[in-house]
């Protein structure tokens, strides 16, 4: 299939280990649990996965594990007899065996209910499926990836997912940073965007210029690269000239960067603004007592005052 690792765009060292893991996980038949929060890319990654293992050139079906009533969601993945249920007028494959040979992507696994947990464990551990209605197991070849934004050893513990399932799931884990923890990715999307962009819009943009990536790169985007994808594909709908410029970028964006840091890639300026970060949350959290925010932060009540006045603290 063609798809590549250059699909997944970002040159930060987070990025660099995720594709480092990709390339070593990828052609064994290992079963992969891709975490991160939503909007960050799980899929690409278990495209990559795909697209560099010996089974690139079968099936990649991805599952919405969370979209569909429980019922129907047994009947994809597992098929049914006919007449085994209101409705099922004909046998159907599901997609574990429609996958031979291939791979099943299982996104939000977190969703799927307890009584299906139990049939996927039998699938990864036997490799065996039996269809809804039928008392025969069938043999099943599939390689299968999985995908979630919560944590699930959380949901381990309160018993809404079966632990077996998630340890022969968590074989191997890779888990997608925010993009708020890779700022320095975003010109390099934003750019990827346009490009992505102008053909379908009609457009023929150069680019954006760096009043407006510093705005975007001081956001923090909890909407992840799927916000940003978002954002900027709006402003080029609207945008005329030949690159993106501040002024382009939609008001709300602009009005919510106000009050961030701008992003700055010295490092100096970088420990300067987390560290006025930290302290200003820390204050926060002991309601403004300085005393007490000097034991949290474990410096003397002297070096707080000194660095509130350092770091033009309010």
């Amino acid at each position: 299939m063609g798809f590549h690792l250059d699909n997944i765009i970002g040159k930060s060292k987070a990025i660099r280990d995720v594709l480092v893991l990709v390339k070593k996980v990828a052609n064994t038949q290992a079963t992969v649990l891709i975490t991160g929060d939503s909007g960050t890319g799980k899929e690409l990654i278990a495209l990559a996965l795909h697209a560099h293992s010996d089974r690139k050139d079968k099936l990649f079906l991805p599952v919405n594990c969370g979209a569909l009533p429980e019922t129907l969601l047994e009947s994809l993945l597992f098929g049914h007899l006919k007449g085994s249920f209101t409705g099922a007028f004909a046998n159907q494959e599901g997609l574990f065996e429609r996958a031979g040979g291939g791979t099943i992507f299982l996104d939000e696994i977190g969703e799927i209910p307890q009584h299906l947990q139990v049939k996927l464990l039998r699938a990864l551990e036997a490799k065996e499926i039996m269809s809804i209605g039928s008392t025969t197991p069938r043999h099943i070849d599939v390689r299968v990836l999985a995908a979630t934004n919560r944590n699930l050893k959380k949901e381990v513990e309160v018993g809404r997912f079966r632990e077996d399932l998630f340890y022969r799931l968590n074989i191997m884990e890779i888990h997608i940073p925010p993009l708020k923890e890779r700022p320095e990715d975003i010109p390099l999307l934003v750019n990827c965007f346009i490009e992505r962009h102008n053909p379908e819009l009609k457009k023929n943009f150069a680019g954006i210029d760096d009043d407006a990536v510093r705005v975007l790169m001081a956001l923090p985007w909890k909407g992840n690269v799927r916000e940003l994808d978002n954002v900027i594909e709006h402003t080029m709908i609207l945008a005329e000239g030949e690159r993106l410029t501040l002024k382009d970028l939609p008001a709300a964006v602009v009005a919510s960067s106000q009050g961030q840091p701008a992003f700055t890639f010295n490092l100096r300026d970088a420990l300067r603004q987390f560290e006025k970060q930290h302290i200003m949350r820390v204050l926060e959290q002991t309601n403004q007592d300085r005393r007490e925010a000097a034991t949290v932060l474990d410096i003397s009540l002297s070096s707080l005052y000194r660095k509130i006045e350092e770091l033009e603290i309010p």
